[in-house]
């Protein structure tokens, strides 16, 4: 008697909570340590091979793509979250009718925005700091990347459906593809043809579009469960408010993010000019590299916990919640020590200005005080997004830097200068974790009683 191999969704739910978190944490952990690399060495380029004006201006028009970006990221997790419970449950034509109305709903407002966005150049880009000196270069690298907008999107959305289905591989090498690409295309248009901004530009632009052509590749031939057909892409208006509840969770906290960015960008042009834009470039870059592997965890569970919770095997979901914590709040702690003793010597691969590399070294320090719990946020939030609870989960999302650190932030610099702005962060992150621990304590306390099959 033959027995049918289970496919990959359904190993979320047969095997170890550990080997699962390994394989889904630790593709999904060097995913983003590329792309944070990525991330890094487009500002060691732009620092070092153009000016750190043209670094300041990269960090102006960040916010903006990272919002329209994090357009295709929203509908992805929201969606992914359906399709990971569905799964779970079964009910594959649940599954294929999401990623249909995602891929619809994606291509729709991704486009949307594209075309605002390059409508209104000369007003958003001040309006992010991009202003004096730093705006003609913002604008050049603004317009270039703006035109790829509806294909980062694809991309992003992409990446959480493959992992969600249980390939976590894929959605890897998703990431590594830009992340490569943009590092090799930087290295040919900035150094090599000498096109400046327009080349980092173009860079990031095209690298995208590589990625755009695997996560096709991935999904027509035959890896994924997901395989649609035009009857799926046609509006489920059900479906379409669950992606669109569970969605606004990650578009709040990007969009909070890039809000988060303009104020930073602004107060600190006030406080030091150029200078103070570069030294939140500089910050901004490592916030992503420092944490990737705590992020990654965080990818990882999402999946785990939604097919778990979707399948009703509550033991396993609080196990996977216990163990991405320890590992992950393991990790923070490393992370800090490796970063606490070495500030000067990472702000000083970005740029040669003295003064940058001093006011970055003393404020990164501040900034990633809080770096060993912060993973309690990070894991408290995710949770209730993995079993569709929408509102605590945007409540607890938007906790850290809507509700606590952005008042901090036009609060405290007007007492404390710069202080006041780098001592914001580790305020904000305390405050939030102890929050969420408490709320996250009380959901795992109403999990049903662990049963035979769990």
């Amino acid at each position: 008697m033959s027995t049918k191999t289970p496919s990959k969704s359904q190993l979320l739910g047969t095997e170890t909570i550990t080997s699962l978190l390994i394989k889904q944490a630790v593709p999904a952990s060097i995913g983003i340590l590329v792309m944070s690399l990525n991330i890094l060495a487009d500002s060691i380029f732009v620092g070092n091979w153009i000016n750190s004006d043209a670094l300041a201006a990269i960090g102006v028009v960040l916010p903006i793509s990272f919002f329209v970006a994090a357009l295709g990221m929203a509908i992805g997790i929201g969606g992914s979250s359906i399709i990971s419970r569905a799964l779970g449950a079964d009910n594959t034509d649940k599954a294929k009718h999401t990623f249909g109305n995602m891929l619809s709903l994606t291509v729709l407002i991704t486009v949307l925005m594209a075309v605002f966005g390059l409508l209104y150049v000369d007003s958003l880009v001040p309006a992010f700091g991009g202003r004096g000196a730093l705006f003609e270069p913002a604008k050049v690298y603004y317009k270039i990347v703006f035109y790829g907008i509806p294909i980062l999107g694809l991309c992003m959305m992409g990446n959480n459906v493959i992992r969600a289905e249980g390939a976590p591989k894929h959605a890897m090498i998703a990431m590594l593809i830009p992340s490569v690409g943009n590092l090799v295309l930087d290295y040919i248009f900035i150094n090599r043809l000498g096109m400046g901004m327009a080349g980092a530009a173009w860079a990031t632009t095209i690298s995208y579009i590589l990625c755009f052509g695997y996560v096709l590749w991935f999904f027509v031939s035959g890896k994924s469960e997901l395989l649609c057909s035009l009857k799926h892409l046609l509006p489920d208006w059900g479906i379409l408010k669950e992606i669109s509840s569970l969605g606004f969770v990650t578009l709040s906290r990007q969009a909070t993010s890039s809000f988060v960015f303009l104020i930073m960008n602004n107060i600190l042009f006030e406080l030091s000019g150029a200078d103070g834009v570069a030294v939140f470039r500089i910050i901004g870059s490592m916030m992503m590299f420092a944490l990737f592997p705590v992020m990654g965890v965080t990818q990882g569970f999402l999946p785990i916990a939604g097919y778990n919770y979707g399948a009703e095997l509550w033991g396993r979901v609080r196990e996977v919640i216990y163990t991405s914590l320890k590992i992950s709040c393991g990790l923070g702690v490393l992370i800090f020590l490796g970063l606490f003793f070495f500030t000067y010597e990472i702000s000083a691969v970005f740029t040669d200005n003295p003064e940058v590399i001093e006011q970055a070294s003393f404020a990164m320090k501040l900034v990633f005080l809080s770096v060993p719990i912060i993973a309690i946020q990070l894991i408290g939030s995710a949770y209730y997004q993995a079993i569709g609870k929408a509102i605590p989960a945007l409540l607890l999302t938007l906790l850290r830097m809507a509700i606590i650190l952005i008042p901090l932030l036009l609060i405290l610099p007007n007492f404390f200068g710069e202080l006041g702005v780098w001592i914001s962060f580790p305020i904000a992150d305390v405050l939030s974790t102890v929050i969420t621990a408490y709320f996250l304590w009380k959901a795992m306390s109403k999990l049903k009683p662990v049963s035979s099959t769990d």
